[in-house]
């Protein structure tokens, strides 16, 4: 088998099966699995699972162990060359996989192979590539700095910004919310470490694989929707779990730094004195709903849900040229699934990313609406 797929659940039963139908396209042609283990969700997670998706291998925990354990144990049941660490809130292109597996095929030296992430609102994450977090680094970090300056090469290096978006090289460090790797080498390096605490289990993998000399690669030629959510809020809690993320590396792989501790205690007074803001567009409705299908009976019940008029189109050229009618307009795109491709749609979203565009999706064979319009905001579903 070349591929074992692993999503770890928690909460997030759409956004699960958004995630399951865009990887079932992207596998078409491959011999692979999906692995769904779920950390003792309390939404409807498992009623869904067993509707849609009565063939996918799912495991239920009895208490939620973390993301490390999680998917330590759906790796046990795995059977691919590879793995890919998935999250559930996320949207593959259909030749995600494929892609990746060619690549990885081509470079034998490689360790974890991660892509370009785009948030819902279709803007580049950057943590799709990363440095290892040095005391200066994780400062730059923690302060904002790394934010504020960040063309200078001192300041930038936490988001590898020595490499570009679009740049296919070597990185340090990969997000755990996507990350290629053979299995063999991940049962080798003992797969996460279960005593992590947030935001360094993927940092700490990245780290150890790079130890066993292999090298880690950002692959930014297929682009991932990841929907951050609540995670990345810039608040004292993720100021204290970042905090203790770094605590946790540091105690694990150097020296006990009286600079690292000092450093941090720095960067923590200068959060909390210029603390980020989010700048998002969350509080302002759109003023024209753009609807990409052929299905006139879906705008219909669409437009009695948002309780507004939608434009409906049939080609993405067509959707575009009327986009440049509407400058400066607020305007949500609603993306049909089953008349689009997941690829399409992903790669328009980054190509018309505006802060006066939201876009949501009705993901193939399924009667919802799901989207988010901010990095930092969780998301909306929009029963239909």
């Amino acid at each position: 088998m070349q591929l074992s797929v692993i999503i770890l659940n928690y909460n997030v039963e759409f956004f699960l099966e958004q995630c399951i139908r865009s990887v079932q396209k992207s596998l078409v042609h491959m011999d692979a699995e999906i692995i769904v283990v779920d950390n003792n969700s309390t939404d409807n997670s498992t009623m869904m699972m067993q509707q849609h998706f009565p063939t996918v291998r799912y495991i239920v925990n009895s208490e939620n162990l973390g993301f490390p354990k999680g998917n330590n144990i759906g790796v046990t049941y795995a059977k691919g060359e590879y793995l890919c660490i998935l999250n559930p809130d996320t949207v593959v292109a259909e030749d995600t996989f494929s892609s990746l597996y060619d690549f990885a095929q081509q470079h034998g030296d490689s360790g974890v192979i991660g892509c370009r992430l785009i948030d819902g609102a279709g803007k580049f994450l950057p943590e799709s590539k990363r440095g290892v977090p040095t005391p200066w680094v994780a400062f730059t970090k923690i302060s904002g700095l790394g934010s504020l300056l960040s063309k200078m090469s001192w300041f930038n290096r936490y988001y590898a910004g020595h490499v570009s978006e679009n740049q296919t090289d070597q990185v340090d460090i990969l997000v755990g919310a996507f990350m290629w790797l053979k299995r063999e080498l991940y049962l080798e390096i003992g797969g996460f470490d279960e005593a992590c605490f947030m935001y360094s289990d993927d940092i700490d993998l990245s780290y150890m694989i790079l130890k066993s000399g292999k090298k880690n690669y950002y692959f930014p030629q297929t682009t991932v929707i990841h929907y951050k959510g609540e995670s990345t809020l810039k608040d004292e809690t993720f100021r204290n779990r970042f905090q203790e993320a770094m605590q946790f590396f540091y105690k694990k792989h150097f020296k006990k730094s009286v600079f690292f501790d000092g450093i941090m205690v720095l960067g923590s007074w200068y959060f909390s004195l210029v603390k980020q803001q989010s700048t998002g567009r969350k509080s302002l409705p759109p003023q024209h709903f753009f609807l990409l299908s052929n299905n006139r009976e879906l705008r219909a019940t669409i437009e009695i849900k948002v309780g507004q008029n939608i434009d409906i189109f049939s080609s993405l050229s067509e959707l575009k040229k009327n986009l440049e009618q509407y400058n400066k307009k607020y305007i949500e795109i609603i993306f049909d699934g089953d008349f689009i491709s997941n690829k399409a749609l992903i790669c328009f979203m980054r190509e018309e990313s505006s802060r006066f565009i939201t876009f949501k999706i009705k993901p193939s064979q399924s009667s919802f609406l799901i989207g988010s319009n901010d990095r930092n905001d969780r998301g909306q579903i929009i029963p239909l």
